[in-house]
Order: C-alpha cells, then sequence, then structure tokens
C-alpha cells in the first residue's frame, strides 16, 4: 500500500480529556509534526455516534487509530470503523512513546509501522529504577 507524500494521518480516540492531553504532550516536543494527530473524545458520545465521529474524521487514505484501551468503547468503534478498511489500522493501548515515534515515521508503509508502533510502545514500559 502505498502511504502518499506525507504518511499516515493519526487520530487519538480516548475517553474524557486523555486524547487532547497526548495530543497536547506530542505537540510540546515534536512541535508541528505533531499536526498529523487528531484528538477524539467519547465524551458525550453514543457508541454509534463516536463510531460516525470517527468516520469523519478518518476520511479518506492511510490512517492510525490509536485506541485508550482496546476493549472500552474507543476501542470498539475504532475496530469497528476500521476492520474492513486495508487504509486503516487501530493500535490499542497508546501511550506517549507510540506517538511520538508515530509522528516521526508516518511515511512508513501502513503494515510496518503498526508493528513498529506496537515494539515502541512495549519498549517504552520499564520499572523505574530498572529492577534487577
Amino acid at each position: 500500500m502505498s502511504e502518499g507524500a506525507d504518511g499516515a494521518r493519526g487520530i487519538v480516540l480516548a475517553h474524557g480529556g486523555m486524547a487532547q492531553g497526548l495530543v497536547d504532550a506530542v505537540r510540546r516536543i515534536a512541535g508541528e509534526a505533531a499536526d498529523a494527530l487528531v484528538p477524539l473524545s467519547n465524551e458525550g458520545l453514543s457508541p454509534p455516534e463516536l463510531k460516525n465521529a470517527l468516520e469523519r474524521l478518518a476520511g479518506e487514505g492511510p490512517v492510525v487509530v490509536f485506541a485508550d484501551l482496546v476493549s472500552g468503547s474507543c476501542g470498539l468503534a475504532a475496530f469497528s470503523s476500521c476492520r474492513e478498511r486495508r487504509d486503516r489500522a487501530v493500535v490499542g493501548g497508546v501511550n506517549l512513546p507510540i506517538l511520538l515515534d508515530f509522528v516521526f515515521h508516518r511515511e512508513v508503509p501502513l503494515e510496518d509501522l503498526v508493528t513498529r508502533l506496537v515494539d515502541k510502545g512495549r519498549s517504552g514500559i520499564k520499572p523505574m529504577p530498572p529492577t534487577r
């Protein structure tokens, strides 16, 4: 699949203010590269309304939807919206390392990008101080 000149776009789909907070944090760290991310909160939206809002934001072209919980309303809406689309992918359990890696590597083909992002998210979780 060809991603186009600018690469994939990202939608951060989360409960309450979490989506906006994550996008704001990426913007503080990455600057205008964060413009590739759009926040979407489930606040006040029924499951069908949430899916419709996601569909409107996703539009056409490659999109990665970053859901806060795989089995929550956000994850279910993301899966429902993306499951039959080859140009969309869902990554559940979003964290800041995933989003930062995304904004700097979004030109990578979608299938490879998702694998990379999941690896980055896992490697970004560590005990502090390190255990022996």
